[in-house]
Parts: structure tokens; C-alpha cells; sequence
């Protein structure tokens, strides 16, 4: 089979028919739990012209026959769930989550702990985008271990997308996202670029040295994570989600983290209705 790139016919791509939005949100369903309704067409339509392009492909069935193909199941669904995906995150987003966890869930985790000393307090930011969640969280803990030396935290951050992680790991933004971040904060954890006409700034090595970044798709039965979670983050994430995709997410989530750990949520979200054993203990706050 001749690759897609091979053909570089310049007409313009054809409508998504009704049958192709069909197979492709099943497939996007299957893999990655979004649903995408009748309603969502004409942005998937916008989106797939992205991957029509750089493919040189110049009608969905072509597309759609790749994508289905062993080397596009391979290659290509990665980037195709990857256009799919809403990415909108900013830092310190709904602060008060990092108040309850500061005053609350941590004294609460360490004092059920005893001797801190055994292993770091490990959190998780389930869907963390372009990296302005796990790096506000890095910074609050920065903040909260002062005065306590023993005090060790490892953060993992994780999300479907590959090219949201890359922007994550680089740790670098355009100033003005900074906004939201406390002018303390700023000048102790940020850098600024050499070149003052690039309006760039860097999240400090101290910060990025404590957050590890991985691709883990929810719908895995094996999310690859080891390690048992203090804490974990996911919010406005399961919005996406029809209600059993929600409630088996949280029964991983329910299973990955310690006895006591807390799982928060977005404010638009909730776990009523379903069967999923967590107490709420705050406003979109919940502890296993």
C-alpha cells in the first residue's frame, strides 16, 4: 500500500458524509472515551482537515481507510486523537483546590503517615495539558515544604495528547498565560527569556526537576503507573465522558490511590450517580 504522503493531489478535501462522522467517532470513543456527538461534526470535520493536509490525503475515506489501516492505527491515531482533544487550562486554576490541599489533605495525609521520611507524598495530575496544573502544583509545594525538610513530593503528569505533553515538559510560556500566578511566586520560580522581545518565560530547573511527564491514555487497562497516589488531579476532564467511561475512570483512580488519598475534580463535574466509593469532603473534593 503506497504511503499518503505519496499522493500530493492539491484538491481541497471532501465533506465529512454522515457514515464516515459515524466511524470515526466510534473510533474515537473506543480509544479514548470522547464522545462526540451529532452536534460536534462540523469541529471534527475542522479538525480531521489538520491530519487530511498533513498526510496529503484529499478525502475522509481516504483518511479514514489509513487511519483503520495497520500502519495508521500504528502512526497515525495518535495524532488524530490528538487534534480531538480540548486543551484549555491555566495556572492556578479554581485556586481554591490548592487552599483545601494545603490546609487540609496534606496535614490529614502526613499526620495518617506518621514517618514522612518513607516515601514522597505522590500526586498525580490526571490530564494535564499544556502543564500549567502540575506546575502550579509543583510551586504550592515548593511553598508548603518550607520549614520542613524531611517533606519529599513526586509528581506525575499525564495526558493523552502528545503535543500538549511537549509544551509541558519544555516548561516554557508566553508571559501573559503567567498572569493568574502570585508576583512572589513569579519572581522565585520563573525565568525570563534573554530575548525580551520573545515575551517568553521558564518554569525554574527546581520545579521541573520534580514532576516526571507521561503519555497514559484512560481507556488503558494498564495506565502504567506503579506507584499508589496520595492525591490526584483531574478536573474538567470527565465532562468528555458519558457517565460508564466515567464511572470505570474512577474506579482506576479509586484503586491508584493510598487508603485516605483524595481525588479533586473540576466544578463542573461531580461523582453523583455513580457507584464509585468516595466520600465528598469538600466542594468537588473527595477522599477514598
Amino acid at each position: 500500500m503506497a504511503s499518503p504522503r505519496d499522493n500530493m493531489n492539491p484538491r481541497l478535501p471532501a465533506t465529512l458524509t454522515d457514515q464516515a462522522f459515524q466511524k470515526f467517532s466510534t473510533l474515537i470513543y473506543d480509544h479514548a472515551g470522547i464522545k462526540m456527538p451529532p452536534a460536534k461534526k462540523t469541529m471534527l470535520e475542522a479538525r480531521l482537515q489538520k491530519r487530511l493536509k498533513a498526510n496529503a490525503i484529499t478525502s475522509f475515506e481516504e483518511y479514514s481507510e489509513y487511519v483503520f489501516s495497520q500502519e495508521g492505527r500504528m502512526t497515525e491515531l495518535i495524532h488524530l486523537i490528538d487534534v480531538v482533544t480540548t486543551n484549555k487550562t491555566d495556572f492556578f486554576r479554581e485556586p481554591g483546590h490548592f487552599d483545601f490541599m494545603v490546609k487540609t489533605a496534606l496535614p490529614a495525609i502526613l499526620q495518617a503517615r506518621g514517618d514522612i521520611n518513607r516515601d514522597p507524598v505522590r500526586i498525580w495530575s490526571a490530564g494535564c495539558s499544556t502543564g500549567e496544573e502540575p506546575y502550579t502544583l509543583a510551586m504550592v509545594l515548593s511553598e508548603f515544604s518550607a520549614g520542613r525538610p524531611d517533606f519529599k513530593v513526586a509528581i506525575t503528569a499525564s495526558d493523552i495528547c502528545t503535543q500538549v505533553l511537549q509544551t509541558a515538559r519544555t516548561g516554557i510560556y508566553p508571559e501573559e498565560r503567567t498572569d493568574p500566578i502570585p508576583l512572589n511566586l513569579k519572581k522565585k520560580y520563573l525565568m525570563r527569556s534573554r530575548e525580551k522581545s520573545k515575551a517568553l518565560v521558564r518554569i525554574s530547573p527546581e520545579l521541573r526537576s520534580l514532576i516526571t511527564f507521561k503519555r497514559i491514555n484512560f481507556m488503558d487497562d494498564d495506565l502504567g503507573i506503579t506507584e499508589k497516589m496520595d492525591i490526584i488531579f483531574c478536573r474538567n476532564v470527565v465532562i468528555y465522558f458519558d457517565k460508564p467511561t466515567q464511572q470505570t475512570l474512577m474506579r482506576k483512580f479509586h484503586k491508584q490511590l493510598r487508603p485516605g488519598g483524595y481525588l479533586f475534580i473540576g466544578h463542573s463535574e461531580t461523582l453523583s450517580g455513580l457507584d464509585v466509593d468516595f466520600k465528598a469532603v469538600a466542594s468537588t473534593v473527595y477522599r477514598k
